[in-house]
């Protein structure tokens, strides 16, 4: 597999990047909204095989303290190949130095864990749907 990893979002077609996102189950947003939400990142990574999009995230940070995971997918079909491994540690590597914070879809924590992350005890969230999320699984 020839991979190709790129971290600008020049060219990219966010009614794609809205496309594989529901096919793994994520939360849906327009393609504006997404383009908006990549663009105003610090760091994002987006992940070709020859000329096909097949995994991206995203990281939001102050670049000193604090950083926050989004956006992490994989279409399935990679799924199990190190290409989420691979985003996570681009992101990590280019937030060196920052605590780092995210919220896995309900299931992939384990994917998390293996990459050294922990489940918080102390954290809290104010979500716009807030039954929706908890429906999902997110919040108590």
């Amino acid at each position: 597999m020839h991979l190709k990893i790129r971290f600008d979002t020049e060219g990219i077609d966010w009614n794609l990047v809205v496309a594989i996102l529901k096919e793994v189950g994520m939360a849906y947003y327009t393609s504006e909204i997404k383009e908006m939400s990549f663009s105003a990142s610090r760091v994002v990574v987006f992940v070709w095989e020859e000329d096909r999009l097949i995994g991206f995230g995203r990281a939001i940070s102050d670049g000193v303290c604090q950083a926050a995971l989004y956006d992490v997918a994989v279409r399935p079909e990679y799924q199990g190949k190190g290409i989420g491994k691979m985003i996570v540690t681009q992101l990590i590597g280019k937030c060196h130095g920052c605590n780092i914070l995210l919220y896995a879809s309900p299931g992939k924590e384990h994917f998390y864990e293996k990459l050294n992350f922990r489940k918080m005890k102390t954290a809290m969230a104010l979500f716009i749907d807030p039954e929706k999320k908890r429906e999902r699984g997110f919040t108590e």
